[in-house]
């Protein structure tokens, strides 16, 4: 898929959360890469065969005091490539697109993985 139709798909993912939910999302920037770096794999301390198809990188909205401000933007990285890889069709990209889009932007929030599971939204 060209990167351009895969940035779209990020966008429209974020766009399609409630406007509740959005307007709470504060100093976050959502980006597309190619694949993740090799500090983000070994920081992420992946199992065999596990890929890693988003991540969040910064300070969950439980976890800031009074004193937050001035730091740069919390950052959630979609993964191109992983994504692609794991899917036969466009249909799939698209819905594993959202899927990863609302499981990063629920660590924004300050929900883990685990909390996610019990969810049933990992």
């Amino acid at each position: 898929m060209e990167r351009e139709r895969f940035e779209n798909l990020v966008a429209k993912a974020v766009d399609s959360l409630p406007e509740a939910l959005r307007a709470r999302m504060e100093n976050i920037d959502v980006v597309v890469a190619t694949r993740p770096t090799r500090r983000q794999l070994a920081e992420e301390a992946l199992e065999p065969g596990e890929k890693l198809l988003g991540l969040y990188e910064g300070v969950p909205l439980t976890e800031r005091t009074e004193h937050y401000g001035l730091v740069m933007p919390d950052k959630i990285t979609i993964f191109q490539e992983p994504l692609e890889s794991m899917c036969q069709s466009d249909a799939q990209i698209i819905a594993e697109v959202q899927r990863v889009v609302r499981h990063e932007i629920a660590h924004h929030f300050g929900i883990s993985d685990e909390r996610l599971e019990e969810l049933g939204r990992y």
